[in-house]
């Protein structure tokens, strides 16, 4: 078991009671649903275009670039 909190130490534990309360823990939660699925999902998304692009990507012989250089 532990202490006793003696009557200021129950003053202070009522008067943060509130700080507990389900509608302050959860708020950020319920206020922005699927955050965390939609970064999970974005996230894969960009490990794939990277492997993508690394499966695929045109060899350095392939390119076909006729830029001309005219001042």
């Amino acid at each position: 078991m532990g202490k006793t909190l003696g009557t200021t130490g129950e003053f202070f534990k009522r008067r943060d009671e509130w700080r507990k309360h389900p509608m302050i823990t959860n708020q950020f939660r319920h206020a922005v649903p699927g955050l965390g699925i939609g970064l999970v999902a974005f996230g894969i998304y960009l490990v794939g275009e990277q492997v993508y692009n690394k499966l695929y990507a045109p060899s350095s012989g392939h390119h076909a670039s006729s830029s001309s250089h005219s001042h």
